[in-house]
């Protein structure tokens, strides 16, 4: 066989050791604008708020249309932040390839609309199939990160992304309220969690990066007290957090929401003290990591006790 023959790789089309055609590639760019890790990570959030409502209910519909209308709305509001950040973005080394940012999709009004239209269409889902008040925490949750954090205080100060996490709360509450949009007391202390869990999850990430942050004149908390005070913020509202997280089973939780709770925040609380003692890149992204844990094993814990009620 002639090896000169064979098919040439088109540029660009090489990801990860894998070859794709120009279409997916294309496809690609596109969900990349909507930051979907970040996205079913909200989702996951809210499914945690409807499971752990004691003694309720949902048709599976119903759950299925408010994890989807969680999902899509949470999209809209990721989009929207690239959409604005694109010229910030390009002075960052781990955000310069993003769509609008490097070009690859154009800052249009088309754009602009395609994303206030999925917001709609997110929370009319859950207005027609599961209820106002589900409807209204989900758009409070998309508007919150769009608008508050994006426009409103991200530029402004270092504290914008405590007031920003108010959007994995109301997640929280839009899954509770599917259930009862009587808000209760475990579906608040959920939601507290998830306000408290930002702050250190996020101030990890932005101590791995301070310098990219500080090329681009964001005044991330790092940047403005430095890393080594930002460290002993992130452990202080991390001990915060996880004594948070303890007190669902004094308001009805089962005891493997404890576990949950326990088993996560001790493995963040050592990586964050580590953090403390050593403020670098290294173990900063150790501690943003640990943070996923600590969330996942409690939102797990929620599932779990909840099936075994």
């Amino acid at each position: 066989m002639n090896r000169s023959a064979q098919p040439a790789v088109l540029p660009g089309a090489v990801s990860a050791g894998r070859t794709h055609t120009p279409a997916v590639a294309r496809w690609r760019t596109v969900l990349g604008v909507f930051k979907l890790r970040i996205s079913v990570l909200i989702m996951a959030t809210a499914l945690g708020g409807l499971f752990i409502v004691p003694d309720g209910s949902v048709a599976p519909l119903q759950a299925l249309v408010l994890a989807l209308s969680v999902l899509l709305a949470s999209a809209s509001a990721g989009a929207f932040n690239q959409f604005v950040e694109a010229d910030s973005d390009r002075l960052m080394a781990r955000t310069r390839t993003r769509a609008f940012a490097s070009g690859a999709l154009p800052r249009s009004k088309g754009w602009l609309l395609a994303i206030v239209t999925l917001l709609v269409f997110a929370v009319s889902l859950a207005a027609v199939f599961v209820n106002l008040a589900a409807a209204g925490f989900v758009l409070l949750g998309a508007l919150t990160y769009a608008g508050v954090y994006t426009l409103g205080l991200k530029r402004r100060t270092p504290w914008n992304i405590v007031i920003g996490g108010l959007a994995g709360s109301f997640a929280v509450l839009a899954g509770a309220a599917a259930v009862n949009p009587q808000i209760g007391p475990l579906a608040a202390l959920l939601a507290l969690v998830l306000f408290l869990w930002t702050p250190p999850h996020f101030w990890s990430l932005a101590i791995a990066n301070e310098a990219q942050y500080a090329v681009a004149g964001v005044p991330m908390l790092p940047v403005v007290v430095g890393a080594a005070r930002a460290a002993r913020i992130v452990h202080a509202s991390t001990l915060a957090l996880v004594a948070v997280s303890l007190l669902p089973v004094f308001f009805g939780a089962g005891w493997i929401v404890l576990g949950g709770a326990l088993v996560g925040g001790v493995h963040f609380l050592r990586k964050t003290h580590a953090l403390v003692r050593q403020p670098d890149r290294r173990t900063a992204m150790a501690a943003f990591f640990a943070s996923m844990v600590q969330l996942s094993a409690l939102l797990a814990a929620v599932v779990i006790d909840a099936a075994l009620r």
